[in-house]
């Protein structure tokens, strides 16, 4: 498996020129990095002008693994080769390192940037990557390759600090600026090569460099500082750090326009241990979540029932002594079978849904007020009252399902939880919740029984005396709602709860889909006018798939036997694009095409096989049949479609852009429509 590390961009306030002079300080030797025994120029050469530099270099470094493994190779030492480009009209340094020993089974390469930021030109930028692959070593692969990263990211830190402690001395010797560098003088009978000669040292240099652009630093905020991270995201490992620019980058290439901001990434990187699959993976249904159920509005659209915001025992209360937002929820007061009687398991889901949106907002907040990171809230919670009532079964269930809701979908947002007066029935609770609660979550909490919260060790320890609320003797007036009975004349009839969860239901936004081989997805639209708009937007939540658009004659019709929307191959007229859309696992994809002629509009979707580029749509029942019960990948699908007016869709075309798969160019029969919607069809992967 191949190890890769991404640094963040770091900065430091001095000068190109300087930190050139601090680098060079490091060959041949380097003492304040004991593995790096030494080194040699292999070659070296210079533009007729000086602008440019390349420097080729072997490296040696200490092996630093245990006496087995090094007794196993048979070396003490590996050597690294280093070629190095330094431009100083561009003001650059491009480096380039690869092991010459053993290449054929371990392949190490590094590359790494100096330049100037984008923002401050007398402050240097500098990045660094590098991967990892170990095809083969004598069975020692897994080992080897903990160790080798173990030692890489350990070397990351200390190269800064070399830097630093070389700029640090030059600028104790007085050496605080060095000019800029300036065209050397060429004499007139070397004028005339002077340009080839030029050409040709920096076409090779630049060959062998990374390109400036999306390796560079970006003036466009798509790249971590890493002073950014130590001050809002808080301290990181360099491989933590490198967990959450792949992941911020891959979800910057799937996702466009919709990456979550760093502090909700670098959560589920920690519920997940930083293993950036496990978190990749968790990420994304989260974020297929969000989009099926609206929750980003979740907060402007949400307003509780009156009898909630009465009956519910549960607010904010300013902070704990870390700076967490503190909220208090008096659960024993509260009559959770009376609420959900009142106003169904759905409201009170999408109330604590409101209330871990708004604990991430008062996390940012309390992050810009304390000047520090605050990602996690702290909640308090009171079990006075907590009786057998409360262990109703459908309210245990509810319970049940809220947990891993916010389990899945709000990793590491709850920093501590305090709960306090538990009665003898909490034990029974517990075990029926605690399965579905992750162990990281659980080290979160700390249980008091009886009043042993008042003394040392206490609610002392995490909270000021004047923010411990009244009722559990504190000094401060807390405004939470006491709860209480709620009226039976209030409760919901069984009908006015169904109608309502059957409202929820229709109201969703987004729909889901499981998609088998042999049997595609399809949804038909019927356009009436020549001149719509289709928009649609999916995400394919687990497998390939291969998504298609049809113009089919008539609407087709679906039997009990057929496994979805189907049409028989009569019935299709054309395909609209050329070639189909092959989509992979992770993608979300929203684009619109405008109709040409009026009729039925299938979209559909498809396992991506080699035999794909055949429409299921043409096979028969019994292909389809045959299909469903054959083995075969399932493949998961989230998707909206609608359909406009034109006129109401054409103020908004600009802001699509078109991708340059065949898929988003326009058929032969799309094309040969007038120039005036010579973009009639539109596609982005985000």
């Amino acid at each position: 498996m191949v190890q890769k590390y991404q640094s963040p961009v770091r900065v430091y306030k001095h000068p190109f020129e300087l930190v050139m002079a601090a680098y060079e300080k490091r060959f041949p030797t380097c003492p304040q990095i004991p593995v790096f025994l030494g080194s040699e120029v292999l070659h070296e050469s210079r533009s007729p002008d000086g602008a440019l530099h390349v420097v080729e270099r072997s490296c040696r470094l200490r092996v630093d693994a245990p006496r087995l493994l090094r007794k196993v190779a048979g070396v003490d030492h590996v050597v690294f080769v280093q070629k190095n480009i330094l431009n100083w009209r561009e003001r650059t340094l491009h480096i380039e390192s690869h092991n010459e020993t053993f290449a054929s089974r371990v392949v190490v390469s590094e590359n790494c940037s100096y330049t100037v930021h984008p923002e401050n030109e007398d402050w240097t930028c500098f990045e660094q990557s590098a991967s990892l692959d170990i095809r083969s070593f004598f069975g020692f692969e897994s080992a080897l390759e903990k160790i080798a990263m173990k030692q890489y990211t350990a070397n990351v830190k200390r190269g800064k600090e070399v830097i630093e402690y070389y700029l640090h001395e030059l600028i104790s010797q007085g050496t605080s600026h060095l000019p800029r560098w300036t065209p050397a003088p060429v004499w007139e009978e070397d004028a005339h090569r002077q340009p080839q000669d030029h050409s040709s040292l920096e076409s090779k240099a630049i060959s062998g460099a990374p390109s400036p652009g999306p390796e560079g630093v970006s003036t466009e905020g798509d790249k971590l500082d890493a002073d950014y991270i130590e001050r809002c995201l808080g301290h990181l490992t360099p491989m933590q750090e490198s967990c959450l620019i792949q992941l911020r980058h891959w979800l910057q290439e799937t996702h466009k326009g919709k990456i979550p901001k760093d502090q909700h990434i670098l959560r589920f990187l920690r519920a997940r241990d930083f293993h950036l699959d496990k978190a990749r993976e968790m990420l994304c249904q989260s974020l297929s979540w969000r989009k099926q159920h609206q929750v980003d509005l979740l907060l402007q659209t949400w307003r509780p029932p009156a009898l909630l915001e009465e009956f519910y025992a549960g607010g904010w209360h300013y902070q704990d002594i870390d700076g967490r937002p503190l909220y208090i929820l008096r659960l024993g007061q509260m009559d959770t079978k009376g609420l959900m009687k009142a106003v169904g398991e759905e409201a009170l889901l999408q109330h604590v849904l409101s209330v871990n949106e708004e604990g991430q907002k008062r996390c940012e907040g309390n992050t810009r007020q304390f000047g520090r990171p605050i990602s996690s809230w702290t909640c308090l919670l009171d079990l006075e009252g907590l009786s057998m009532r409360h262990l109703w079964r459908p309210g245990v269930k509810a319970l049940l399902r809220m947990i891993e809701v916010v389990e899945d979908n709000y990793p590491e947002t709850l920093g501590r939880l305090l709960i306090v007066r538990a009665p003898r029935v909490f034990p029974v609770l517990w075990t029926l919740i605690s399965p579905f609660i992750s162990e990281n979550t659980r080290k979160k909490f700390l249980i008091y029984s009886g009043s042993d919260y008042q003394g040392p060790g206490g609610l002392v320890d995490y909270l000021d005396r004047d923010v411990i609320p009244d009722f559990l003797g504190g000094d401060s007036v807390c405004n939470v709602p006491e709860g209480g009975l709620v009226p039976k004349s209030l409760y919901q009839t069984e009908e006015e709860q169904e109608e309502a969860d059957q409202l929820r239901q229709w109201s969703e936004t987004y729909h889901s889909a499981s998609v088998f081989r042999g049997a595609p997805h399809e949804v038909a639209v019927e356009i009436l006018e020549g001149e719509s708009v289709i928009t649609w937007d999916f995400d394919i939540l687990q497998g390939d798939m291969v998504f298609s658009l049809y113009h089919a004659k008539q609407m087709p019709k679906s039997s009990p036997q057929d496994p979805g929307p189907r049409t028989s191959g009569q019935l299709i007229d054309k395909a609209v694009w050329e070639a189909p859309l092959v989509c992979r696992e992770g993608e979300s994809i929203h684009g619109s095409h405008v109709t040409r002629w009026p009729g039925v509009y299938l979209l559909q979707w498809q396992v991506h096989s080699p035999l794909s580029s055949v429409a299921c749509s043409l096979l028969g029942v019994d292909d389809v049949l045959t299909a469903l019960h054959s083995p075969g990948p399932k493949c998961k699908l989230l998707y909206y479609c609608e359909v406009l007016a034109s006129e109401d869709f054409r103020g908004s075309m600009s802001s699509l852009e078109s991708c340059t798969s065949g898929f988003s160019q326009l058929s032969a029969a799309t094309s040969s429509s007038s120039s005036s919607q010579s973009h009639r069809s539109s596609l982005v992967s985000r």
